[in-house]
């Protein structure tokens, strides 16, 4: 299996292409759409770098996989799907709790983010799927949001959000419906009962101490020496720190942008009558 990593220093995140050796067919996880929030001006960089690499390769993307509804950046699912429109954009099927508690912080009542619309799949807890010529297991991961979800394909997980490298820890849970006691039994029944070879990469790389982008590590690894959860934290040892450190966090710079863009898939709202789509900020008066 070949794993191409794409790094976006802007929101941190890490893009994989997987494919397998002489499979001309690929799938994408978690692409990215870059967007400078005080113009408005939505460009592809990011997108164009997998683009290229797929083009390079001759690589036929067959899927883009969402861990799940980021925070911190757009979606670039739909930017794929413009070059390869074959592409599907799969989420877990638990996207419909997310659109549900979204769509009435945005007051989105034009039917657009209910039931997993503007997703192509929606998978289930568990489920055991072919894409690209591969078997991939969706992994429940949820805590960081209600429908995050691990991918693992062979001997490799994809953790997104839940799982980040041992040096900076796991996921914020203080989104809403997010819950560190269930992130705390995502990662201890879900990734570490996995063996301990199982190579983990994940969804972002803050490197923290400006250390070099580090994304890859193993089942072993993150059980020995996760600042967060090792294999020897307590449930309400986890509980109380991640409860306690993300008091202290602040906002994503790009929160209620991405939001509003991945619950539709990475679609832009539905352009108004000039033919611009615009995205909302609610307010809260004190």
């Amino acid at each position: 299996m070949e794993i191409a990593h794409f790094f976006d220093k802007n929101t941190y995140t890490m893009t994989y292409v997987v494919h397998k050796e002489k499979n001309d067919q690929a799938i994408i996880i978690d692409p990215v759409w870059d967007l400078d929030l005080p113009s408005g001006k939505l460009t592809t960089n990011s997108a164009q770098k997998v683009l290229n690499y797929l083009k390079e390769n001759n690589l036929d993307p067959v899927m883009c996989i969402e861990t799940h509804v980021h925070a911190d950046h757009l979606s670039g699912s739909q930017v794929i799907k413009h070059s390869y429109p074959n592409v599907q954009v799969a989420i877990s099927e638990r996207i419909k709790e997310v659109q549900d508690i979204f769509s009435k912080v945005f007051n989105v009542k034009d039917g657009t983010a209910v039931d997993g619309k503007g997703f192509d799949r929606l998978l289930c807890d568990f489920e055991v799927f072919e894409a690209g010529g591969m078997q991939i297991k969706l992994i429940p991961t949820p805590g960081h949001t209600p429908a995050c979800s691990s991918f693992l394909i062979d001997n490799v997980i994809f953790t997104g959000d839940a799982l980040f490298m041992p040096d900076y820890g796991t996921g914020r849970c203080d989104f809403p419906a997010g819950s560190a006691k269930r992130l705390y039994k995502s990662i201890v029944e879900n990734i570490y009962t996995l063996p301990d070879e199982t190579r983990v990469f994940v969804g972002h790389d803050y490197q923290p101490g400006g250390r070099v982008l580090e994304f890859e590590s193993t089942v072993a690894k993150q059980k020995a020496s996760n600042i967060h959860l090792s294999a020897g934290t307590t449930e309400d040892e986890f509980v109380a720190m991640r409860e306690s450190r993300d008091l202290t966090l602040s906002a994503p710079r790009l929160l209620l942008p991405s939001i509003q863009v991945n619950i539709l898939a990475g679609h832009l709202p539905r352009p108004e009558d000039n033919g611009v789509s615009y995205l909302k900020t609610p307010l809260e008066n004190d």
